[in-house]
């Protein structure tokens, strides 16, 4: 078990990002948040197996039809074991 906290960049607001992402790691099995940032940005934090946040990073990458990523910032760590599920943070 591992951890990724994503930081992502482009009209990632406002486009139902958080929403599909919450699906895509639930489909995925993983657990952790996704919230907006301030400066318009979204910020995801998930654990799980490696290859499964790989999978997950893939589709943050491209997100929802209405986005438009620019750029995905992986910082990678060990589990903590915080999240019971994966919630959309407000």
């Amino acid at each position: 078990m591992t951890r990724a906290e994503l930081t992502i960049s482009g009209r990632v607001q406002g486009v139902f990002y958080r929403a599909s992402a919450q699906e895509e790691g639930m489909r995925l099995g993983l657990r952790g948040e996704v919230r907006n940032l301030p400066d318009g940005k979204v910020e995801a934090i998930v654990e799980g197996p490696r290859e499964r946040i790989e999978e997950f990073i893939a589709w943050c990458q491209r997100g929802p039809p209405a986005a438009r990523v620019d750029d995905v910032q992986v910082r990678w760590s060990p589990a903590q074991g915080t999240f019971r599920s994966f919630t959309v943070a407000h």
